[in-house]
């Protein structure tokens, strides 16, 4: 159960790789805004079919005012990025852009490094270092 967070991470990366090729596909008959926005209806629905599953619905006044005002924070983040992305899968080939959005995680080991205190060790730099190499190789031609 230590490393559950691995199947999920792991999970994650599948289907981020699967959202990039069937994005690309829809975005080629819809325009990148409705087709985040399509996008967003359906994550949403699922999520809270999924909430309503497991009995996880909470009353809003018991939730947390920091936890809510981060989760809005990080719903505005994510809408930016889908939005970019989307319009990135748009105008160019999905072999390049999917490298290059693959830079955020150089910005989490950054951003957790000097604003969360995570250590910066000379493995985490050296492979953000490699992360960066491998998305600007795999995205100039």
């Amino acid at each position: 159960m230590q490393q559950s967070w691995l199947v999920f991470a792991l999970g994650s990366a599948f289907f981020a790789g699967l959202t990039a090729i069937l994005g690309k596909v829809g975005v080629a008959q819809i325009n990148s805004n409705l087709a985040t926005f399509i996008r967003t209806i359906v994550i949403l629905v699922v999520t809270a079919v999924i909430i309503c599953w497991r009995s996880e619905w909470e009353p809003l006044n018991r939730l947390s005012s920091r936890g809510l005002l981060f989760l809005v924070l990080s719903g505005l983040a994510t809408g930016a990025s889908w939005l970019c992305y989307y319009r990135a899968l748009q105008l160019g080939p999905a072999s390049q852009v999917a490298p290059i959005d693959k830079l955020s995680v150089v910005f989490v080991l950054l951003v957790a490094w000097l604003c969360l205190g995570e250590p910066m060790t000379w493995r985490v730099a050296f492979g953000g270092l490699l992360i960066v190499a491998g998305a600007v190789t795999l995205a100039t031609k």
